[in-house]
């Protein structure tokens, strides 16, 4: 077994967190290894409270000569393996240039002859088979650790699970402070996503935190990116009672994780802090459309409720392939206050 192991992480904040069971599976299996993991700035914090990694490389190759800048700042380590989380020509090229003897990753994207071990992912006919992205990673941990066959082992080793550091906490302590709702019971909402199509209307989230203020008692905080002000902005703008912005308050996704951990309830559109809400066991509303829900499916989570933009859309259908059938805009109010009472009155 590799006693250096090079981890390549995935690229968004929520395949980061469905990629821990095999993080974890990594880890224990190769008791005494040292493991390093190539992540992309602002990323490394997910993880820094784990104990799975034993040094970050923070880092993206970009430009045309990135992967080879990228690729000899990891020489030095001089690791004997890498294991490619991530589906890139790129990544496996970074491997490849960096010297790692070892390089194990899916087949795709051009990068086959890069790899000296890989797997193929799963197709139905000419697309690529809907598989939970937990399934995807922890599928290529067990390949890589020739467990199983390959298949994953027991679904109640796949549950996503992070930890927070001590800093994080205390940063996250600040925030709530200057937030006004410190020691108080509070819901954090988050408006935001990566595509406007994913984005459930910030009047809509404006009434959910009139609704929680007022018919339940819980403070509100509405989170976002400094991208995504202008958003909270429209939910602050419509809401009607008192509810607190985090943008401007300070902290990055490290304290955003210690504030979420202490929440009572997350309310959010398909986005990476579902995820992180889900490894703390927080109870959390999650909106999709046209996103297809599967392609992110949690196990071992029952404090989340999933409102589908249609609910009626055959399993052999994508929402992907349906972006107005599936419109985020199709969920309604009530739908959503029902969830948020349901998993606040348990």
């Amino acid at each position: 077994m590799s006693r250096r192991i090079l981890v390549v992480c995935p690229s968004w904040v929520g395949d980061v967190v469905m990629a821990t069971p095999a993080l974890r599976l990594i880890r224990e299996r190769n008791a005494g290894a040292f493991i390093g993991a190539l992540v992309r700035p602002g990323l490394s914090c997910l993880l820094e409270g784990s104990g799975l990694i034993d040094e970050f490389h923070i880092d993206r190759p970009t430009g045309v000569l990135g992967p080879k800048r990228v690729a000899w700042n990891l020489r030095p380590r001089q690791y004997d393996s890498a294991i490619l989380l991530t589906n890139s020509f790129s990544t496996a090229l970074i491997a490849r240039i960096a010297g790692i003897s070892e390089r194990f990753g899916y087949i795709r994207d051009a990068r086959g002859s890069l790899l000296t071990r890989g797997i193929r992912p799963d197709r139905e006919g000419r697309d690529w088979k809907i598989t939970p992205a937990i399934d995807y990673y922890w599928r290529l941990a067990t390949a890589y650790l020739d467990e199983n066959d390959g298949e994953p082992a027991a679904p109640d080793s796949q549950t996503v699970s992070l930890s927070t550091t001590p800093s994080q906490d205390a940063m996250a302590s600040e925030i709530l402070t200057a937030a006004g709702v410190q020691d108080q019971r509070y819901a954090v909402l988050i408006p935001g996503a990566s595509k406007q199509a994913k984005r459930w209307p910030p009047d809509r989230f404006a009434l959910i935190a009139d609704h929680l203020v007022r018919n339940l008692g819980v403070q509100v905080l509405i989170s976002g990116s400094p991208a995504e002000s202008e958003i909270v902005e429209q939910v602050l703008t419509h809401a009607r009672q008192p509810v607190h912005s985090l943008i401007g308050l300070g902290g990055d996704l490290g304290s955003l994780m210690a504030i979420i951990r202490r929440s009572a309830l997350v309310v959010c559109n398909d986005t990476g802090p579902r995820h992180i809400a889900a490894a703390f066991g927080v109870p959390t509303v999650a909106l999709f459309g046209p996103t297809d829900h599967r392609w992110t499916t949690l196990k071992g989570v029952p404090s989340q409720q999933l409102i589908l933009a249609d609910p009626t859309l055959p399993e052999s259908e994508s929402a992907n392939d349906h972006p107005e059938r599936c419109s985020i805009d199709h969920i309604d109010v009530h739908r959503v206050i029902t969830a948020v009472d349901s998993l606040l009155a348990r």
